[in-house]
C-alpha cells in the first residue's frame, strides 16, 4: 500500500501532521500542479507522493549512486580557480 493509499483508507490520519509550507517557487507550484492534474489526485495528494518520493520512501523515489560521495565536499581554492582561468585564455597567436 502507497503512502496515499494508506492515507485515503485512513490508516494514517492518527499519525499524519498539519503543514503549511510557504515561500514555495512559481516553478515548483507549476510542475506540482500539472502532476496532480496528469495524475487526476488533489494538490495535497501530488505534493504527498513528490515529498514522499523524494525522500526515497515512496514507489518511484529517485535514487543517486553516482558521485554521492562527493556531493557537499567542494572546498574554494584560489590556485586551482587561476589554473583553470589559464586553461580558458585563448592565445590568439595560435589562431593566425
Amino acid at each position: 500500500m502507497t503512502a496515499l493509499q494508506a492515507y485515503g483508507a485512513g490508516t494514517m490520519r492518527e499519525q499524519t501532521k498539519q503543514y503549511t509550507i510557504r515561500r514555495v517557487p512559481g516553478r515548483v507550484d507549476k510542475l506540482l500542479r500539472e502532476r496532480a492534474t496528469r495524475y487526476g489526485v488533489s494538490l495535497n495528494q501530488a505534493a504527498l507522493t513528490a515529498l514522499a518520493q523524494g525522500l526515497g520512501i515512496e514507489e518511484g523515489a529517485v535514487v543517486h549512486h553516482d558521485l554521492d560521495d562527493l556531493a557537499g565536499s567542494w572546498v574554494q581554492d584560489g590556485e586551482f580557480d587561476r589554473a583553470m582561468a589559464e586553461m580558458h585564455r585563448i592565445d590568439p597567436a595560435l589562431w593566425q
